[in-house]
């Protein structure tokens, strides 16, 4: 396996994004270690709340939301899966499987022992997360989904998906700063979309990003589906606080809120919102999402 590592200088004054690097080396069953980056902000004993990025960004998606809840006493924990952010990047896009997503991410979670989790997960992260909700349980206080879901093909996908997989696939132009604007409803200046650029110096190192769309299963012969339907029967019994908070522009996932509220227990009678956002809710509310966080997880543990 051929690995690319972006230079640390591509992320020198990035806007908004102070945070110190952390490291830990993380493997799927076939594959070598391979160092993926994290975000650790806040008291190392406080409650650890794990925020997991999707397509195409990474730990800089969750910049503004970061703060408040490392402020309210949480240890906020924010890896950049591997091909993404400051991670390791295989530079083949065969390199890459879901399988191997959730086990190096699995990994991660084991490698820092982490345990009494508030996940919070967004796109692939919420496709990677439920796995690990549903397969290390024991691990997880509650669940934050915030525009996302785990796909068990039991529905056509929808156009505008089908339409962002082809050109993921075959565009010779890929700009990740470019799409994140397009998948939000406020503004996002240049100095923002550099820093969801700044992880790919050229398109060598944007394997990973082609490939998470390929990845999605969308037919009941996809080799993810037995695991994941697996997953969602597990999660048609978890009943820990389970709480969606979502963009309701997006136009892929902006009602994908309502299948999960209505099979997960631990959804009943918790306060589910749509939010003024689109599919990157936390680029669009990032404080507001973390404001919310707060109140919900205050009322869970006085509960």
């Amino acid at each position: 396996m051929d690995v690319l590592r972006t230079p640390d200088s591509r992320f020198d004054g990035l806007a908004g994004y102070p945070f110190a690097p952390h490291y830990v080396d993380v493997a799927a069953e076939d594959t070598p270690p391979l160092r993926m980056h994290y975000v650790d902000e806040g008291p190392r004993e406080g409650p650890p709340v794990v925020l997991l990025h999707g397509e195409p960004t990474w730990s800089y998606l969750y910049r503004t939301t970061i703060p408040p809840l490392a402020h309210a006493g949480l240890r906020v924990l924010a890896p950049d899966l591997i091909g993404f952010g400051r991670s390791d990047k295989p530079r083949e896009a065969a390199d890459y499987t879901y399988l191997r997503h959730v086990q190096w991410t699995t990994s991660w979670l084991e490698a820092l022992d982490l345990t009494g989790v508030t996940a919070v997960v967004q796109d692939w992260g919420s496709m990677i997360g439920l796995r690990m909700v549903a397969e290390r349980g024991g691990r997880f206080a509650r669940v934050v989904v915030a525009n996302g879901f785990l796909p068990i093909a039991d529905r056509p996908a929808p156009a505008a998906f089908r339409i962002w997989r082809a050109f993921a696939r075959y565009s010779p132009w890929l700009n990740p700063g470019f799409l994140v604007s397009a998948g939000t409803v406020t503004k996002v200046s240049a100095a923002i979309r550099a820093g969801y650029d700044a992880p790919f110096p050229d398109r060598t190192y944007q394997a990973g990003v082609r490939a998470f769309p390929q990845l999605v299963p969308t037919s009941a012969d996809d080799p993810a589906v037995p695991a994941n339907r697996a997953a969602w029967e597990q999660l048609g019994r978890w009943d820990k606080p389970f709480l969606a908070l979502f963009g309701a522009k997006d136009p892929i996932l902006g009602r994908a809120d309502g299948p999960l509220i209505e099979h997960v227990p631990g959804a009943a009678n918790q306060p589910h919102a749509r939010l003024h956002g689109s599919h990157f809710v936390q680029e669009d509310c990032g404080p507001e999402l973390a404001e919310r966080i707060l109140a919900w997880m205050g009322a869970a543990r006085n509960g």
